[in-house]
């Protein structure tokens, strides 16, 4: 079955967030996903409000960039998370954005090399191992958590580009498209993602999470209108939902279908009611995708 979600933007303020997640926990919404995008707000500490505010919401950050964690600490952070609310954080890393990271001075000369390096550290981490390496990036002597996740602590991994893809089906839990990605660019994604794990001898679960730029209302329209222009779509690049709760049912299913196990809708940045949106996914879309 495909799990439903909904993002909360960080361009809300911070102290938005309770009354969306009040809201999305009442009316049953499986999945809240939340951002840390260079300069808003920090991924950790909201999905922890996030879990506090709710009983049984899942909370999930995507993406934490890893040039900006040291993998220790990052490590303790998640752990801390899982053992408080077991089952319910949703833990993403990436590259993070390129500009962002140089902008800090944090930009790593191979992304690629540093993503692979930290994804693998982390898991081991949190799987309670004691951790040595010397890696270009990861460096860590003797390192073990006091604390580790008593239970399952996936990772997934935060990707576009082939070789990115590849490497979450490797080493991650699963993959992590951003909004953008049309029908066609998640069976590219599944299958590159399925390429990874056979190269690694994997054959445990791994899940494919898309986000889909959705509005509904009488001027959904003309906000997506205006979002494909702020993020700069062609015209003829099919990655939008609009309409009521038949209409936007059906787009979910189509990326559904091509192999998203988690479609999580994005509200437009001018959304008049985030707390109205998260309602409508959960409670008149979802039980249409049910069917």
């Amino acid at each position: 079955m495909t799990t439903l979600g909904a993002v909360f933007l960080p361009q809300l303020p911070p102290e938005r967030l309770r009354s969306v997640v009040t809201a999305a926990d009442a009316a049953g919404l499986e999945e809240l996903w939340l951002w840390e995008d260079c300069f808003l707000e920090g991924g950790l500490t909201t999905a922890a409000a996030a879990l506090a505010w709710s009983s049984n919401l899942r909370v999930g950050v995507g993406l934490l960039p890893v040039p900006l964690r040291n993998v220790a600490v990052a490590a303790m952070e998640v752990a801390t998370l899982f053992r408080l609310f077991p089952g319910r954080p949703i833990i993403t890393v990436g590259h993070g954005v390129q500009d962002w990271m140089g902008q800090v001075g944090a930009r790593a000369e191979s992304p690629l090399t540093l993503l692979r390096e930290y994804t693998l550290a982390l898991r081991a981490l949190l799987a309670g191992a004691r951790v040595s390496t010397q890696g270009r990036y990861v460096r860590l002597d003797d390192v073990a958590l006091d604390w580790p996740p008593t239970g399952p602590a996936p990772i997934l991994v935060g990707a576009t580009g082939p070789k990115s893809i590849r490497l979450s089906g490797e080493v991650g839990d699963g993959t992590l498209l951003t909004a953008g990605t049309d029908v066609a660019g998640v069976r590219r994604a599944r299958a590159l993602a399925d390429e990874g794990r056979t190269a690694a001898g994997r054959t445990d679960p791994s899940h494919l999470v898309v986000y889909l730029h959705c509005a509904t209302g009488p001027d959904a329209t003309a906000r997506l209108a205006a979002e494909r222009t702020r993020w700069g779509y062609a015209d003829d690049l099919d990655v939008m939902a609009a309409g009521d709760e038949h209409a936007v049912a059906a787009r979910v299913r189509q990326w559904a279908e091509a192999g998203a196990d988690r479609v999580i809708l994005q509200p437009t940045a001018d959304d008049p009611d985030p707390e109205g949106f998260v309602r409508f996914v959960a409670e008149r879309v979802r039980p249409l995708v049910e069917r």
